[in-house]
């Protein structure tokens, strides 16, 4: 049995998006397997103009979610691997969901658009990095119909990770 999807909508992150999305991700549960703790606001204020860039230049990014009461509750999107290790100038897609936003199915609704967006650009093909033990996002891989392509040690955990791939 399948539930429906919840309503979601992607949009461009704004710089008062860095704001929120620090508030979000200041939640332990939601940084455990993205260096577990908070990053500073900095952080945010970087990656939200990074990705209003890539969106100009590449048509995709990591975009603001909001749901259908027009809170903004995480981000989902693509955009080029840039770390020296791993799929280096592939294309991938991630995700990040305040804590109290978690199992009500915002990451898959969105993640399914970021698909479908994605494709238009004429992208052929994507990769999602996950830490082994994020079961959760592992779940999401799955319900887009991603298969797991390669296992890698993350070099700052030294923890196993799993490189899902798609074709599009």
């Amino acid at each position: 049995m399948h539930r429906a999807l919840p309503a979601v909508r992607l949009r461009v992150p704004t710089h008062e998006d860095a704001f929120t999305w620090h508030r979000l991700f200041a939640d332990p549960d939601v940084m455990e397997f993205h260096g577990g703790r908070a990053a500073e606001l900095s952080v945010y204020e970087e990656l939200t103009a990074r990705q209003r860039r890539h969106d100009a230049e590449l048509g995709f990014c990591l975009w603001t979610m909001v749901d259908g009461a027009d809170r903004v509750v995480g981000f989902t999107g693509a955009q080029p691997w840039e770390r020296d290790w791993g799929p280096t100038g592939e294309i991938e897609i991630g995700w990040r969901l305040g804590r109290e936003h978690w199992g009500k199915g915002y990451v898959t609704a969105a993640a399914h658009q970021t698909l479908e967006r994605v494709r238009a650009t004429g992208v052929r093909d994507v990769v999602a990095m996950v830490d082994a033990r994020n079961t959760r996002s592992t779940a999401v891989t799955r319900r887009l119909g991603m298969r797991l392509a390669e296992t890698f040690l993350i070099p700052a955990s030294r923890r196993e990770g799993h490189c899902y791939r798609l074709a599009l």
